[in-house]
């Protein structure tokens, strides 16, 4: 129990109960590996998290949002709004978004060009240093990647399996629809991304083909003898140590009734690692209804407490706090989205990981994205007493360990868009065309590997004026 003569009785308490509820059973981790909560990776890619929840994970690719015309945001808005209504209350879904660093000798060597017996070597050394300021000024050396991650409850994995399958190819379609580029994980996959959630400086080591299945049974080790970092230390109250490395999971606290769609986008362009995960459960429909409708009595029995305070007062019984005015409204609001509208309603968690070398610079990267949340009239806070089961609730395991949760309609929980810009970086044979507009990153493409190699050469100005004066002389 907590001893401390600075905290209130109420403040011991939640404390008490955190501290208590961090472990199931009250047990308390022996090894960095019992402390990851999973039970089972398979190699068809579902993770046997508990006794009868199991999950399988999607990766999906970016379109170009920000940039698109108004016509095109509102379809793609409306699409995914589309996508979130698929998943009913049996489904858990969490929607993952990781910026690692990688490698940045390997992004060097792709910009390398090969020397020649000819007199161009001047202009390809050239060439090379001009690619390699233009990979400075971006975040080339961030992978941005996306997941989703969606479970359900069933007694076996027989019986699992089938339904997960089903779901999967339904959310693989929905994301046709958008345009977007998605694909399952297998095991493997999937453990090579929480060893890079968990041993930031790695590189990716299990992308390497560094590992095999058969190397389990070989050496005797399981999945999370290969995925755990050497320790993860949670003494401090707000931050952790993982692996060397100083971390700090925080939760955004969502208090603006409206949103603008560049919020998920203004954190994901910060030039740190940085691991967003959004966990999203939805509410029965007849549940939902019920308990707005429930919302709006107790507001009206306000309503009336008020109106008698007035009349033993003596004052006008109209006078309402504007508290209590605005809570009805929204409360009417969302019965009526529910009722007359495609919505529904979701409890989402929204949290935020963050790591870095020292602690000044974890510091000061919090910082900064408490700034971001500011600006949209959002807090940023540090889970207190609760950061190791915020880490593994951020990594894409698919479990949610976080008790705290805000209720959003379908259309305000799609404000989270989760798409920016598509970015075209290949290497190969590849040939610099620019820089993108959005992100300031390198536009690097071999046409020949795309769908369509066709281009377009447009000619400078003034030959572009000669060409169409001629044609205009041989029209007379």
């Amino acid at each position: 129990m907590l001893k401390d003569k600075n905290l209130t009785q109420k403040q011991k308490k939640a404390i008490n109960k955190a501290v208590s509820s961090a472990r199931p059973n009250n047990k308390k981790a022996e090894s960095a590996q019992q402390s990851i909560p999973f039970k089972q990776m398979f190699k068809d890619g579902i993770c046997k998290v508990n006794d009868r929840l199991y999950n399988k994970t999607i990766q999906f690719m970016d379109i170009t949002y920000q940039l698109a015309q108004s016509d095109d945001k509102t379809a793609i808005f409306e699409n995914y709004c589309d996508f979130l209504n698929y998943f009913d209350s049996s489904i858990s879904v969490q929607l993952s978004f990781l910026n690692h660093n990688v490698d940045t000798e390997e992004f060097n060597r792709q910009l390398e060009i090969d020397e020649q017996d000819d007199d161009f070597n001047d202009i390809r050394r050239e060439y090379v240093e001009m690619l390699k300021s233009q990979l400075a000024k971006g975040n080339n050396g961030l992978v941005k990647s996306k997941y989703v991650t969606f479970g359900i409850e069933t007694n076996s994995l027989k019986e699992a399996k089938p339904k997960l399958e089903r779901i999967q190819t339904d959310i693989i379609n929905n994301f046709k629809v958008m345009g977007v580029m998605a694909f399952p994980l297998d095991g493997l996959e999937r453990l090579a991304i929480l060893h890079s959630s968990f041993n930031p400086d790695s590189g990716g080591a299990l992308q390497n083909g560094n590992f095999s299945w058969d190397m389990l049974a070989q050496s005797g080790m399981n999945a999370k003898d290969v995925i755990a970092p050497s320790s993860f230390e949670f003494a401090a109250g707000n931050s952790f140590k993982m692996d060397g490395k100083f971390g700090a999971v925080s939760f955004v606290s969502i208090l603006a009734s409206e949103m603008s769609d560049r919020m998920l986008a203004d954190f994901l362009s910060i030039e740190h690692p940085i691991t967003i995960s959004l966990h999203l459960r939805s509410i029965d429909q007849n549940k939902a209804i019920k308990i707005a409708k429930r919302a709006i009595t107790d507001i009206d029995k306000m309503k009336m407490d008020e109106q008698k305070k007035a009349f033993k007062a003596g004052y006008d019984s109209d006078i309402i706090p504007p508290d209590i005015l605005t809570y009805s409204e929204e409360a009417k609001s969302l019965l009526n989205d529910l009722q007359s509208r495609n919505e529904r309603f979701f409890l989402i968690t929204f949290l935020i990981m963050n790591t870095a070398d020292t602690k000044r610079k974890l510091d000061n990267i919090i910082f900064q994205q408490t700034g971001i949340a500011q600006k949209h009239n959002c807090q940023l806070k540090r889970l207190d007493f609760q950061q190791e089961d915020g880490l593994f609730s951020t990594v894409p395991i698919g479990m949610n360990l976080i008790d705290i949760k805000r209720g959003l309609t379908t259309s305000s929980t799609a404000i989270f868009v989760p798409f920016t810009t598509q970015e075209l970086f290949q290497g190969g044979e590849a040939l610099y065309y620019g820089v993108n507009a959005l992100s300031n990153n390198m536009i690097l493409c071999d046409r020949k590997g795309l769908k369509n190699p066709k281009g377009l050469y447009c000619k400078g100005r003034y030959e572009i004026l000669e060409i169409t004066n001629k044609a205009r002389t041989i029209a007379v």
